[in-house]
């Protein structure tokens, strides 16, 4: 094939590469396609997989990240909890499917810096069902579209410490509609004075006040005394009550109040009816407690710690998976 049967997409401002192209050889169709990964129970990975390894968990379906940060703001995977594909879902989970993924995509939207929020699935690699979420960076109009799944694993990796509140905060928001989150806010940082006695200059001192001579207010004796101890180490313990206060209000305010700006019930969209399920527990909510945001890393995961050659791209080794199916 020659270099001018190039498609077009590649002249499009969201595809990653440039310069010198080749198309590569087709192989010739096969006349009975192998096996997915875990098409047999006792061999999913997906069903051997403890709920800690997710970041939320209901009776029908979990939620999982990668192992570590990615390029996007957020890259989430939705699983059925039974070992079933998509086609295989009853009526009921079916309709649950539907209400989870406009419940996910909502709350990943309610991030601060997502425009919008990818959703794919192919079934190519792995049989059990996973749907995957892409977060798309706000103003990145260069990532929009088809190519999203591809910036990913070229951009530089986001902040751990933003990436882990981020993945508590979509998994609180889950679980104001039932089930349980899992992932945790990252601990805050902050060092603790060795001693509850905090050592300050005394008047008379360098750095210290000035000793007044009125009668009554300690005069020479207060600043004969060299140093003096200040409290009891209160002002450590209320600076660091208030720093974790602060955390409480942002993810508040993070998950739950951006819902009123369009992306709940309050706002311009409204969460899907249904009868049973997922959409149950939604109705448990409708008094208005708050406005709808409506295992292991699995083997067709991105590899833990791979990064993207520059240059020119090696041809893969023959049978190798592609790690998003």
């Amino acid at each position: 094939m020659s270099e001018t049967s190039l498609p077009s997409f590649v002249q499009w401002p969201s595809f990653p590469f440039e310069g010198k192209l080749q198309i590569k050889q087709l192989d010739e169709p096969v006349a009975v396609e192998p096996p997915r990964r875990g098409e047999d129970k006792a061999d999913c990975a997906k069903c051997q997989t403890p709920d800690s390894a997710y970041i939320w968990v209901n009776d029908n379906w979990r939620v999982r990240s990668m192992d570590r940060p990615s390029g996007l703001p957020m890259v989430l995977i939705l699983e059925s909890r039974s070992h079933l594909d998509l086609g295989d879902l009853p009526n009921m989970l079916a309709a649950e499917l539907g209400v989870m993924s406009v419940r996910l995509e909502r709350a990943i939207r309610s991030l601060e810096g997502v425009a919008r929020v990818h959703m794919n699935r192919w079934g190519d690699g792995a049989a059990h069902l996973h749907v995957w979420f892409m977060a798309r960076p706000y103003g990145r109009l260069q990532l929009r579209g088809t190519f999203l799944t591809l910036w990913d694993e070229i951009l530089p990796p986001v902040s751990e410490v933003q990436w882990r509140e981020n993945l508590a905060l979509i998994a609180a928001w889950l679980a104001e509609f039932g089930g349980t989150p899992l992932a945790e806010p990252p601990h805050i940082n902050w060092q603790a004075p060795a001693s509850f006695e905090q050592l300050v200059p005394a008047p008379g001192e360098p750095g210290g006040a000035r000793p007044s001579t009125a009668p009554g207010n300690g005069g020479a004796g207060a600043a004969s005394g060299g140093y003096r101890g200040v409290g009891k180490g209160h002002g450590a313990d209320d600076g660091a009550g208030e720093r974790h206060g602060a955390d409480d209000d942002a993810g508040e305010g993070r998950g739950v109040e951006s819902a009123g700006d369009g992306h709940g019930p309050n706002g311009s969209h409204e969460e899907p009816a249904a009868s049973h399920g997922v959409a149950a527990q939604d109705d448990a909510l409708a008094g208005g407690r708050m406005s709808d945001p409506d295992g292991s890393a699995s083997s067709e995961s991105p590899p833990a710690g791979e990064t993207q050659p520059t240059g020119s791209v090696a041809p893969a080794s023959p049978g190798a998976a592609d790690p998003r199916s």
